[in-house]
């Protein structure tokens, strides 16, 4: 008898949830926002369990996953009929960098730090941020990203350009840290970075957000917001005198 009551138990189930999917829209599968995220979860969980509860039948997992759709479909056609519900439910992209500035204050805002920013434009075959002018952290935590002009993919053959040596950029300083045994590692010395750091008007290392190195490129530093509202007010003032 109980593997009868299963069995039905799992056809309901199985016919409920492809019902479900099919009326909500792909998006629950896809989970592009992190609200179709967390229904997909619930939507799973309230099967299984009522699949492995004796004491649950048939029409509870009806019942339960037909109030669940049914919130489901609500929000949904809400989100397509008002803009503003749109905005609270699925949230907007963070532009994590702009004009090839990395944007402090939205990795702050989106809790993450250097380091996953490296590893999700690594994730996307972007080995540097210099490469990237404008870099969008969407709602389901992937990435979008548009490279700078001369970063952008182009066909060698179409254009007979030589093939060059592919070297893999190196970072020397985070968040005012300085990384000393990639330094040491690429062949170069602490003299050596002063004197980088120094051509770009940079003294102390703390004043750096994040300085990479580039064979055949050479050193790419980002100062810090406040370095870099120094060296605005200092050009400013050469250029009045």
């Amino acid at each position: 008898m109980k593997i009868l009551y299963l069995t039905i138990e799992l056809i309901v189930g199985f016919f409920s949830l492809f019902i479900i999917v099919k009326f909500v829209g792909k998006k629950i599968i896809s989970q592009i926002s992190p609200f179709t995220f967390i229904a997909a979860i619930v939507l799973g969980e309230l099967l299984g369990n009522a699949l492995y509860d004796h004491k649950i039948g048939v029409f509870y997992i009806v019942y339960s996953m037909t109030i669940w759709g049914g919130l489901l479909f609500l929000v949904e056609y809400l989100s397509q009929k008002f803009l503003a519900f749109r905005g609270v439910v699925e949230g907007k992209p963070s532009a994590l960098i702009k004009n090839g500035i990395v944007d402090r204050e939205a990795l702050m805002k989106n809790r993450m730090n250097v380091n996953q920013l490296q590893s999700l434009l690594l994730q996307s075959e972007t080995f540097s941020i210099r490469e990237v002018a404008y870099c969008y952290l969407e709602v389901n935590g992937s990435i979008s990203i548009l490279k700078k002009s001369k970063y952008q993919k182009t066909a060698q053959e179409d254009f007979n350009i030589p093939s060059k040596v592919v070297s893999v950029p190196v970072t020397l300083i985070r968040d005012g840290e300085v990384l000393w045994d990639e330094i040491f590692d690429i062949g170069f010395n602490e003299s050596w970075l002063k004197s980088q750091l120094n051509n770009q008007n940079i003294i102390d290392y703390k004043d750096v957000f994040i300085a990479e190195w580039l064979q055949g490129d050479g050193l790419f530093v980002q100062p810090s917001r406040n370095k870099i509202g120094t060296m605005h007010a200092l050009f400013l003032m050469k250029g009045r005198l």
